[in-house]
């Protein structure tokens, strides 16, 4: 086990990674630049958000420890506005174009409404022969839980090479967890139904078989939902190239303490050791796992001293700060802790514990890139530690979006979007007409029919009450009853009881909520 000393400079092992690169600025919005007069923002490194890192220099760290690191001193880009998908009169994608000139061909009525979340506007007289389509690349941050994209268009105005300018940012949630505890349920109901005194049932599950390729409906939902909002974004935006981040961790290579074979820059420069970091980083909430302390530089410790005949087995790392990696020294974690027993249960039951969500991208990398190859040709595959390389160099904050928009190989990031639409797949309804109750005995029967007056739960809608204690403009999702008088839910909370005749239909129910939020995790609103 490797010590080091406060004034000491930072050892390769200790997290967050160094430096290698910064570049020069990238602000430099040309005059044809629609947003080029608009305030300059440089988002701060370290800004805490949904993906849970926060990076040196924004937690305070205890007046035990040095002073942080500062991570990310590179040069973004500046905040802008999402663009607007634009189609021409056949519908086949043109170019995204400002809100601003969105506004004006809809007050001037060249333009109409096709699409209202995302929005897009189709052009009532332009056809794609009679404009200059550029193009567009698209990039993916697969994950277990969220997946972000981000829709660029590459320019050559940055000094030094090119220039990604992100118009149109995505995240989408997925459900595989409610899928896993649905069948889990499902699964118990059975069971419980088969060992009941009732007419006797075979078990079935000995003679069925799998399909090559199969794969279980909850990591088959990640790869669905994504291959879905691609195929909706090909559909709206011209995509001429699709990156995707393949994997952020070898679970497999990383378990058995082998070297991961991804090339000499990857194992001997300035990426050697991403992926051994990103998780243990993930799989210790980015803390000291003997103090708690987070937001200050971590080393990779032993758990059982290397000294001692301990291995580089990752189930055998975890994150230590210089204090308390200088405390333990080559001391056995028993010796270490043996005044705080708890805490020595706790290490010890997480170290052995996989990280699952890696382990569900590992599962799905491969189908994933199969199905995203089958929609566009032009697929081109980066890994992780790429991404949180040109992030760190950038200076940007980590969320799923931003770290869609730094896959692959960039030079530079001119700006990228100020909101994100936020989307969560809610599934469309249920086939049982039935709800059950703890025994599994039905307790109430839902209505055989989904469409009431022309609604359907999960319709996007405005409803505008003249009068009465509901008075007022409510926009968001409904909920349908037979009486005809429906709930909505807005972003100030659930509305009950307002006429169908209020409602004005938005957008049919898609399986997705809509909500736009801050890019770096601002509050969310519905979009």
């Amino acid at each position: 086990m490797a010590t080091f000393h406060v004034s000491a400079r930072t050892h390769p092992a200790v997290l967050p990674q160094r430096q290698a690169l910064e570049p020069a600025s990238a602000d430099n919005p040309g005059s044809r630049d629609e947003t080029g007069r608009g305030r300059r923002r440089e988002p701060a490194a370290g800004v805490e958000h949904g993906r849970g890192e926060t990076a040196a220099g924004f937690t305070c760290p205890a007046r035990r420890h040095p002073d942080p690191t500062p991570v990310g001193k590179g040069v973004s880009g500046r905040e802008a506005h999402p663009h607007v998908f634009v189609l021409d009169k056949y519908q086949e994608p043109l170019m995204p174009c400002h809100p601003a000139r969105a506004r004006k061909l809809l007050k001037k009525g060249r333009a109409v409404v096709h699409h209202h979340t995302p929005f897009a506007i189709r052009l009532t007289e332009r056809t794609a022969e009679q404009s200059h389509v550029d193009g567009v690349e698209l990039s993916i941050d697969p994950g277990s839980k969220h997946t972000g994209m981000s829709i660029f268009a590459t320019t050559n105005s940055a000094p030094g090479g090119t220039a990604r300018r992100g118009l149109f940012a995505l995240e989408v949630a997925h459900r595989g967890a409610k899928i896993r505890d649905k069948l889990t349920q499902r699964a118990h109901y059975r069971r419980n139904r088969r060992s009941r005194n009732l007419r006797y049932r075979a078990p079935r599950f000995n003679n069925r078989t799998k399909p090559a390729g199969w794969l279980p409906p909850s990591l088959r939902h990640r790869v669905d939902t994504t291959a879905s909002w691609v195929t909706r974004l090909t559909r709206w935006a011209p995509v001429r190239a699709i990156h995707i981040e393949r994997v952020a961790f070898d679970v497999n290579s990383m378990t058995a303490g082998r070297s991961l074979v991804e090339g000499v820059e990857y194992q001997h420069g300035t990426l050697a050791g991403t992926e051994t970091r990103e998780y243990l980083l993930a799989k210790w909430n980015h803390r000291c796992a003997y103090c708690g302390t987070s937001g200050v530089p971590l080393n990779i410790d032993h758990i059982h001293p290397k000294s001692c005949g301990g291995s580089n087995r990752i189930s055998n790392l975890t994150l230590a700060c210089i204090p308390c990696n200088q405390a333990k020294n080559n001391q056995a974690i028993k010796d270490f802790l043996a005044h705080k027993p708890d805490l020595l249960a706790g290490i010890t039951a997480q170290a052995k514990a996989p990280l699952r969500d890696a382990a569900a991208m590992n599962a799905t990398r491969y189908q994933l890139a199969r199905v995203l190859q089958a929609i566009h040709p032009d697929l081109r595959c980066s890994s992780g530690g790429r991404t949180k390389w040109n992030r760190q160099r950038l200076g940007l904050p980590k969320t799923h979006t931003l770290d869609a928009l730094c896959v692959g190989v960039l030079d530079h990031i001119a700006r990228y979007p100020g909101s994100v639409l936020a989307v969560a797949a809610t599934g469309r309804g249920s086939y049982t007409r039935t709800r059950t109750d703890k025994y599994g005995f039905p307790r109430l029967y839902l209505p055989r029919t989904k469409t009431v007056h022309g609604f359907q739960t999960g319709d996007l809608a405005k409803a505008t009450v003249p009068t009465g204690k509901r008075t007022g403009t409510h926009t968001g999702r409904i909920a349908i009853r037979t009486t005809g008088r429906f709930n909505i839910r807005t972003s100030q909370g659930l509305v009950q009881g307002i006429h169908h005749r209020h409602f004005r239909l938005l957008q049919r129910a898609d399986g997705y909520a809509h909500a736009s939020k801050q890019e770096g995790g601002g509050a969310s609103s519905p979009a």
